[in-house]
């Protein structure tokens, strides 16, 4: 099959994607925020967060979702990739995997606690599965550090993370830490996709 041929199947099979249809119809950028909707309506994730932070937010589709379901919370949201601006939402245009962008958004945060911590973040992946299994546990893991400097007790955190080597061990490093862990594949994630989300809720430190 030519390239063409494969880019036409694409678009095709993204055109008649009913989470892409759903997006447009409920004006959100992205069919990634039925990932975090189905957690929340599953979870209460949201339910009562005064302070969020939304890591590897673009194109923003989360940022919005937080915005609509709690539009008293602080949402701040980090990317390298830039961002258009949300009513609401404060963007970080860093590198989170960086300390650049880690000390970025932690000045920015102030001294505001944090209840929640989203991490839709993954690398560029390569095709090469050990490397993108390595560079997705890697966010994963800071992003679970990130809650050690800024998550309240009780707070709750959600990363994608991948199937593979350094997940069991991650699950465990998480339940040391939270006080429910749960593994979720939202229907919005393609079957093809090797993606899911660990979920902790209750943190313990």
């Amino acid at each position: 099959m030519s390239k063409r041929s494969e880019t036409r199947r694409w678009l095709d099979k993204h055109r008649n994607d009913p989470f892409v249809k759903a997006a447009q119809k409920d004006n959100y950028r992205s069919r990634a925020v039925y990932k975090l909707a189905e957690v929340d309506a599953r979870d209460r994730l949201l339910h009562g967060k005064r302070c969020i932070i939304d890591l590897g937010a673009a194109p923003g589709g989360w940022s919005q979702y937080c915005r609509r379901e709690c539009p008293k919370a602080r949402v701040l949201a980090l990317d390298r990739l830039e961002m258009d601006p949300i009513d609401g939402v404060e963007f970080l245009h860093g590198d989170f995997a960086q300390a650049a962008g880690l000390d970025a958004l932690t000045e920015r945060l102030g001294a505001d606690p944090v209840d929640l911590v989203l991490s839709d973040m993954a690398p560029n992946l390569t095709g090469i599965m050990v490397a993108d299994q390595a560079g997705v546990m890697q966010l994963a893991e800071l992003a679970l550090d990130l809650c050690d400097q800024v998550l309240v007790k009780g707070g709750d955190l959600l990363i994608k993370v991948f199937q593979g080597e350094g997940f069991d061990e991650l699950l465990v490093n998480m339940r040391q830490r939270f006080g429910r862990v749960a593994v979720r594949k939202p229907k919005a994630s393609r079957d093809a996709s090797r993606e899911m989300y660990l979920l902790g809720q209750g943190w313990r430190t």
